[in-house]
């Protein structure tokens, strides 16, 4: 008896052998996902968690960088990052391959998906790791040395740690770090690369930094829900395909959330007497940012583990050292992204190398052999195999040290090159008025203020095709 394929299951030109739609269908949902999670999510996030005249400007700097970043991922990001042809060590050769429609529908170098598919979705989390770096630089920096910035970083930073870590042949993977989703290429290197450029930029003014109360919490609430629900697809789609590893990394990173969210909470309550909205968003965050580069790889008790000490470590480093260590204190880190990515990308990190299952590695790695760079160290130790468990720290470790490392001279060099043709903070006029001197635009129209922006000589709007009403006729709304 002859055996015969639904026709949607025959291969055919468009759907060949190598690709299965189903896993296919779900990385370009988990995809756009975590593209949600920059646009519109962070960028509602970050216009509605800084002061009003800062709104607009925070949120077109996240808006700038999805746009950017993706210009330059297809142009050469993805072939240094991901491309089959070396150039150093820790880096792959710059080339146009990712415009060549031969290219784009030829299978990935992983999992069974077109080129295409891999490169949209390796797209957003180099998006998402700009539009975090942003995190520190709101409220000053100047938008043109901005713009320069993200192209420069991407291509000399980002480039580099996505290679070293993800690419197979790059050297840390080599050695069998674990990064299920980014803990090191985008929290890490996002937070210490946005802790230093804030470092170069400048702080803000002096009475922005005393008090900066969100413009709209309500909407920070929005943006940070669709953060929370975007990791759906930022965990899940690490796989590459539509798994049963997939569905634990999503399990994982919701219980982490949660757990890190009410641990945050119930700090606050204790020492401040106040469950603050703000403080469990940063729980939030933080929760996520550490299980992210264990999601697929550890069970559930060691996710709440990670949640309860992710809620607990970078409150302590932000609530308590960073009033105290100079350096911490005196470098403006507007969201606070040194704590909420560098702290807990590091401390998930390190996690990872302890609670990391050998059993689920090896579904998530798909190997048979190798096992000595993928025992954490709770399994070293049960399972009579210490040094493994050790071996698996070290390279843990020696990750964090070399993002480190990269992002503190690169990001440095990259400001310090930037300063030489403009200005990386905005003038004192710029940061007294804002978002109408800076763009010409102000996020909102209550009140007096609609009159007030209408007879802005820098009111773009009339510039742009819209039809203006005049103060007089604009003070007959209520």
């Amino acid at each position: 008896m002859s055996f015969k394929l639904p026709p949607n299951l025959i291969p055919h030109d468009s759907s060949p052998e190598w690709m299965s739609k189903g896993d296919n269908a779900w990385q370009m949902t988990a995809a756009t996902m975590v593209g949600l999670q920059s646009v519109p999510g962070l960028v509602i996030l970050y216009g509605s968690i800084v002061k009003k005249k800062w709104a607009v400007n925070s949120c077109f700097m996240a808006l700038f960088a999805f746009a950017a970043v993706l210009v330059c991922w297809v142009g050469w990001g993805y072939q240094m990052s991901f491309g089959s042809e070396k150039f150093l060590p820790f880096l792959g050769r710059p080339s146009v391959a990712s415009l060549r429609a031969s290219y784009l529908v030829e299978r990935a170098f992983s999992g069974k998906l077109p080129n295409a598919t891999m490169i949209f979705f390796q797209f957003v989390f180099a998006a998402i790791t700009l539009i975090l770096i942003a995190g520190a630089l709101l409220g000053r920096m100047n938008f043109y040395a901005w713009m320069l910035f993200v192209p420069v970083w991407l291509t000399c930073s980002y480039t580099v740690g996505a290679y070293s870590i993800w690419c197979p042949d790059g050297w840390l993977a080599k050695k069998g770090i674990i990064d299920y989703s980014g803990g090191y290429v985008i929290h890490l290197s996002s937070g210490v690369a946005g802790f230093t450029a804030a470092y170069w930029v400048g702080p803000r003014e002096s009475k922005d930094r005393e008090r900066f109360p969100p413009n709209n919490i309500l909407l920070m609430l929005l943006g940070a829900g669709l953060l929370w629900m975007g990791w759906t697809g930022f965990n899940g789609g690490d796989p590459y395909m539509a798994s049963r590893d997939a569905s634990l990394a999503v399990l994982n990173t919701h219980v982490c959330a949660a757990t890190s969210l009410l641990t945050w909470l119930m700090l606050d309550i204790v020492f401040f007497e106040k469950p603050s909205v703000i403080g469990a968003t940063q729980g939030m965050i933080t929760g996520l940012v550490c299980i992210t580069p264990a999601a697929g790889v550890v069970q559930g008790w060691a996710a709440i583990i990670m949640g309860i000490l992710s809620g607990s470590v970078p409150w302590f480093t932000m609530m308590v050292l960073h009033k105290k260590v100079s350096l911490l204190k005196q470098i403006d880190d507007t969201m606070a992204v040194f704590h909420t990515h560098a702290v807990a990308g590091s401390l998930g990190g390190i996690l990872t190398g302890i609670f990391a299952e050998p059993r689920l590695n090896r579904l998530f790695f798909d190997i048979t052999d190798g096992w000595q760079h993928y025992v954490g160290l709770v399994y070293g130790l049960k399972m009579g195999r210490v040094r493994a468990g050790f071996n698996q720290m070290w390279i843990q470790l020696l990750g964090i040290l070399f993002v480190v490392g990269w992002n503190v001279v690169v990001t440095s060099l990259i400001c310090v090159g930037i300063r030489a043709f403009m200005p990386l903070r905005l003038s004192d006029e710029e940061l007294e008025i804002g978002d109408e001197e800076v763009h010409g635009e102000g996020a909102y129209a209550l009140w007096g203020d609609g009159e007030k922006f209408e007879i802005s000589k820098r009111n773009s709007s009339q510039s742009h095709g819209f039809n203006e009403v005049s103060a007089k006729e604009g003070s007959n709304f209520r």
